[in-house]
């Protein structure tokens, strides 16, 4: 199964895109689906059809759902909400009010992932093209599955043993209902599905494509996208720079346009160097429907098959050094000044401006010393001396060097 990810900061037509290439895949034969996550639903306006909540055949062999984030959500939060609401109500606090303070922030995208990964896992569709979140929210929606599963795997099991012993004092003491198995099942089954997600979105057949519009501003913003993609594990395989004047006209509002536009494209082509980079021409009309769709399609990507990419996620290593062993993460388009490293016990955790990741080390550097860090050729490079028998310093920090 191919699965194509669309995102880019809002506005740039990442939609538009995501529908192009949904529309050339289900030419070509491949049951498709293309999917919207985006809470602001625009792929039903592209391709100029009705949608819904389910996938809708709207082309021969063509799919389209607007998730419904609503059914999602209750399937999967409505034990934790229902207990939520109990405590609320002991509380005295109005019915209408504790149904607001009780929806997950920022359920729709995180259900939206679920919807995602159960139409990979039905088999359905050949090829699955889904349509993010702008950037930011969808680089926090990817780092989400392994921030839950550490709070799963390291907190929740000692929360349910310690509401278990103190739930019948408690409830008596404070006259609040505990939470019961019910709650932390589902916490567990939420954590479940969401690492299946990106089991899903991180294997051979998923990528990432960034689209941006030749702006200074917008490449800024989807360099910082690559970097953090990759440090949490999605593969980048394309960025689709939509757009770009041409440069026949002779007024001279164009011209300038056309010149800042050549600049930020010689930009994008460093940035972006190792990546397939694509160009999409400004066209004289919005491209609405599939013929218009299937024609920029045609644009960007000519004879080239739009489904092809390098699939797979860009893995953490460990490699043989001189003095240790060496751990790389890559960390594409990042400075020195951009990361920072700390240990926590058999824990690295790694800061790229504003996104942290926590790493748990491989058994054979658990018990090793961090020795140094540097990052050179788009990877974060851990040095490891040891063993290390000291005790751990939950407080220690390496910078990177």
């Amino acid at each position: 199964m191919r699965i194509l990810l669309f995102t880019g900061k809002g506005g740039v037509g990442k939609s538009t895109l995501a529908a192009a290439v949904a529309c050339a895949s289900a030419d070509a034969g491949h049951r498709t689906l293309v999917m919207s996550t985006d809470a602001a639903h625009s792929l039903a306006d592209a391709l100029d059809v009705p949608a819904g909540g389910e996938p809708v055949e709207v082309a021969p062999g063509l799919w389209l759902q607007h998730v419904d984030a609503q059914r999602r959500f209750e399937q999967s939060w409505g034990d934790v909400q229902r207990y939520l609401l109990d405590v609320m109500d002991v509380a005295g606090v109005d019915p209408v009010a504790a149904e607001e303070l009780t929806v997950l922030p920022g359920a729709e995208e995180v259900l939206a992932l679920l919807e995602v990964r159960a139409r990979a896992r039905s088999g359905e569709w050949d090829v699955i093209v889904v349509d993010c979140a702008p950037t930011a929210e969808t680089l926090r929606l990817l780092a989400l599955p392994e921030a839950l599963g550490w709070y799963v795997d390291r907190v929740l099991p000692v929360e349910r043993r310690v509401v278990r012993a103190l739930k019948p004092v408690l409830s008596r003491a404070a006259g609040v209902p505990m939470p019961g198995s019910p709650v932390f099942d589902a916490l567990e089954r939420l954590h479940a599905e969401l690492d299946d997600a990106r089991t899903v979105l991180t294997g051979p057949g998923a990528s990432v494509r960034l689209v941006l519009t030749p702006e200074t501003v917008v490449l800024a913003e989807a360099r910082r996208a690559y970097t953090h993609l990759s440090l949490f594990g999605y593969a980048v395989d394309s960025a689709v720079v939509n757009r770009v004047f041409p440069a026949d006209g002779a007024d001279e509002w164009r011209t300038t346009w056309v010149a800042a536009q050549r600049r930020v494209l010689a930009d994008a082509a460093d940035s972006f160097a190792g990546l397939d980079l694509r160009t999409s021409p400004y066209r004289a009309v919005e491209p609405v429907g599939r013929d218009e769709l299937l024609a920029l399609a045609h644009d960007v990507y000519g004879d080239a098959d739009p489904l092809a990419g390098a699939g797979g996620a860009p893995v953490m290593s460990v490699r043989e050094g001189a003095g240790g062993r060496v751990l790389a993460l890559p960390v594409p388009l990042a400075t020195r000044d951009d990361v920072r490293l700390a240990r926590r016990g058999d824990e690295l955790v790694v800061s790229v401006a504003s996104y942290r990741r926590l790493l748990t080390l491989p058994p054979g550097l658990a018990r090793h010393r961090v020795a140094g860090a540097r990052v050179r050729d788009g990877e974060l490079q851990v040095r490891f001396t040891g063993p290390d028998h000291r005790p751990d310093h939950p407080s220690d920090r390496q910078e990177t060097t």
